[in-house]
């Protein structure tokens, strides 16, 4: 096995002491037993994509994999608190955010009647998270975040999110919200070459 773990004490939730156990796990393809076994029993996942232009593929192949993973366990990631970390924005061949949005977390379909509006993400205000298609469907997307974990910067945000809606799922379990859909599809154009940089954290 290859993974990190680190468990965290959030104190006192509703008169209950709160720990999370947080593990990390590389996101190469061959530590896919690794994954596997770290998910068994999971509550959230944050999925650390790497936003270099070449690393578009390992991401949909990381991300492909998650979903054989919970799918292997019977897990709906609608029905999991789940949020996307966007890594390495300070190298000068990262990918704009709005290209790995459309790649990696395109949305859902929200087939709730109810839902069907704009919600503001509460993670980002002014960010929303449920909005209505151009193609006329309402659809949801997971909160995402920009981070440079080589300089701490936005590495604290995503796990403060998925620990709260991890409580809050605990707390109150509620159905899916959102139509399963499928893994995100690999790009159909090869991504453009870019300068070497120096790497960041390891993806």
């Amino acid at each position: 096995l290859f993974f990190d773990f680190l468990p965290v004490d959030l104190g006192t939730v509703r008169g209950f002491r709160t720990r999370f156990h947080l593990y990390t796990v590389p996101g190469q393809v061959y530590y896919n037993a690794s994954r596997k076994l770290i998910l068994k029993g999971v509550d959230g996942v944050v999925f650390v994509a790497d936003s270099q232009v070449e690393r578009a593929e390992a991401n949909l192949e990381s991300m492909q994999n998650l979903y054989d993973n919970m799918a292997a366990y019977g897990y709906d990631l609608t029905r999991i608190p789940f949020v996307i970390q966007y890594n390495k924005r300070d190298l000068p061949n990262a990918a704009p955010l709005a290209e790995l949005q459309a790649m990696l977390n395109p949305g859902g379909e929200v087939t709730d009647p109810a839902r069907m509006r704009d919600t503001e993400n509460p993670f980002r205000p002014g960010e929303l998270l449920v909005s209505r298609h151009p193609s006329g469907d309402w659809v949801e997307r997971v909160p995402a975040f920009a981070s440079v974990a080589v300089a701490g910067a936005g590495v604290f945000e995503p796990l403060k999110a998925v620990s709260t809606l991890v409580l809050k799922t605990l707390a109150c379990p509620a159905p899916a919200r959102r139509a399963p859909r499928e893994p995100p599809q690999r790009p159909t154009r090869r991504a453009p070459s870019a300068p070497a940089a120096a790497s960041g954290a390891t993806h």
